[in-house]
């Protein structure tokens, strides 16, 4: 059924249990594959540290593997958590990925630290360099370096000093900024940048972000309207009963996070459904459960329809988090993919 919603992929790269990060990784390519047959809009990796059941690490290696083995779809981060890395090295990076794929690559950059406080001090070992206090001027730093005319260092002795993140460029990525808070909202609208609220981590704001990026909007050169779109996690099946049983993994991952749990690698459906009850843990999954897509084909395409008009877009970023049954595969994701068909039968016109 054809639609005028575009759908986009973010992916973490889940790892589950007895399942090494090479399968994992294996079966996110497949998965981006998928999505450029069906007719995706962008699939982006998001970066996370230390974490046992996220291989999501690196985007840049990752988009790098995605990118060469797709065709059409625009691949990008979501993304890069900028006070974990200096300026320059972010946009070297992402200029050699657009010489890779001209006009096919996305910059999405985050505030965040993505992992726990010591994680955090080993990747911000450089100093300075990553004080999340300059975040808006490092921000700008990036879009300077990116640009085909460089950036001007003025040294000590009064001398310009030239930079540029690769020679003879002749377009650059498109930067986004991601957020679920005021403050990014805020950030793009002054910049003039896209925005993309993290909908599928925190719910919390989604409608107040948005007036304030749009209401604040200060359009830019490449940029004359405010763009945004948000996240969404969602595990489609044929049946509800599916879609609610491969979701418990995810769901339950999740609540041992934010209950301070030790983390471990997702477990398996039938793994998640032996646990023993735990209260706390259960009425944040049930909080989950109301703000997540979890149903069938034709449960989640309404949801998504209405989730998009109800906030003004006209694209939503999918996190497919369907877990695995036991026997599956371990370097193929059955469940993500057949989120992605039925999505994509539902919402999105044949690809020619």
């Amino acid at each position: 059924m054809a639609s005028s919603l575009r759908l986009s992929v973010l992916d973490l790269v889940p790892v589950r249990s007895a399942q090494p990060s090479a399968g994992a990784v294996a079966a996110s390519v497949r998965l981006a594959q998928l999505a450029d047959r069906l007719g995706y809009t962008r699939y982006w990796f998001a970066e996370h540290h230390n974490m046992p059941a996220v291989a999501s690490t690196t985007p840049p290696v990752l988009i790098a593997a995605a990118v060469s083995r797709t065709e059409r779809i625009r691949v990008g981060s979501g993304g890069v958590m900028l006070p974990n890395h200096a300026p320059l090295v972010v946009a070297e990076q992402f200029a050699a990925l657009e010489a890779i794929a001209p006009g096919r690559i996305d910059l999405g950059i985050g505030r965040a630290p993505g992992s726990d406080p010591v994680i955090t001090q080993l990747l911000r070992i450089s100093g300075p360099t990553a004080d999340v206090d300059r975040f808006p001027d490092h921000v700008a730093d990036v879009l300077s370096l990116l640009s085909p005319a460089g950036a001007t260092l003025r040294l000590t002795s009064g001398r310009e000093y030239a930079i540029t993140a690769t020679p003879a460029a002749t377009d650059v990525p498109t930067l986004w900024l991601l957020g679920s808070s005021d403050y990014s909202a805020k950030l793009a609208a002054e910049l003039g940048l896209p925005y993309v609220f993290a909908n599928h981590f925190s719910g919390e704001g989604l409608e107040r972000a948005l007036e304030l990026y749009r209401t604040g909007y200060r359009p830019s050169e490449r940029h004359p309207t405010p763009e945004t779109f948000l996240t969404v996690n969602a595990s489609v099946a044929p049946t509800v009963e599916e879609a609610r049983a491969r979701a418990l993994p995810q769901l339950r991952s999740m609540a041992h996070l934010r209950t301070n749990q030790p983390m471990r690698p997702l477990e398996t459906v039938e793994e998640a459904q032996a646990a023993p009850a735990d209260s706390m843990v259960d009425e944040l999954i049930a909080g989950m459960e109301r703000r997540w897509i979890i149903a069938d084909a034709a449960g989640a395409s309404f949801e998504l329809r209405r989730l998009a008009e109800h906030h003004g877009i006209d694209e939503v970023m999918v996190s497919p988090i369907a877990g695995s049954f036991e026997g599956e595969p371990t370097d193929a994701a059955p469940g993500r993919e057949r989120t992605l068909e039925l999505l994509a039968e539902e919402l999105l016109p044949p690809v020619r």
